[in-house]
């Protein structure tokens, strides 16, 4: 039997500092030695928490990929509560599209600097979009909609959209358009 890992001060430093720094200036842009100097850590506490920096990077991802699904919470069984759900997570990404430091997503960024779909942070960003689909289909399901793994598969494409949008021309728009196209998605339900 293992011994549970229990999370240290130093990596949860670690794993602060990079997250901040990978969102902000870009994974492959910020080297181990950087996050290493910042977190006020030794190389050797770096690698006693992480076997590399990939590992950081899904450590990064697996972290934001649980902040998602925190704030979205459970999809209501009834039908009103999960439409609202999904206006209400379609709302909150809008409200980030609008804030200040918006950079995009983190696993659609995290994609682009890592096209091999065999990499550990390529696997990471495909199970977060599979659980956000997943959970989308199952809102639009309990909403009565018609076709609900294609409206899922249309909300996860606007939400993408709307992610690049916000980050290349501003987020008020972006937002707009989103929770408009949701709407619309909404109003094909009976």
């Amino acid at each position: 039997m293992t011994a549970a890992v229990r999370p240290s001060e130093a990596r949860d430093r670690l794993l602060r500092t990079a997250s901040v720094l990978f969102y902000a200036e870009g994974v492959r842009a910020v080297g181990v030695d950087r996050v290493v100097e910042e977190a006020a850590v030794t190389r050797a506490t770096f690698y006693r928490h992480f076997p590399g920096k990939e590992d950081l990077v899904v450590a990064y991802l697996d972290g934001v990929d649980r902040a998602v699904r925190e704030v979205a919470g459970e999809v209501p069984d009834d039908a009103d509560g999960a439409a609202a759900w999904l206006e209400a997570l379609t709302g909150r990404l809008g409200d980030q599209l609008c804030g200040d430091g918006f950079r995009g997503c983190a696993f659609i960024n995290a994609a682009a600097e890592y096209p091999d779909p065999a990499s550990p942070v390529r696997r990471a960003v495909l199970a977060h979009r599979a659980w956000l689909t997943a959970a989308a289909a199952g809102a639009f399901r309990r909403a009565g909609h018609p076709a609900p793994e294609e409206a899922a598969r249309r909300w996860l494409v606007l939400r993408d959209g709307a992610m690049v949008a916000g980050y290349l021309d501003g987020g008020p728009a972006s937002s707009a358009t989103l929770a408009a196209g949701v709407r619309d998605l909404l109003s094909e339900r009976p």
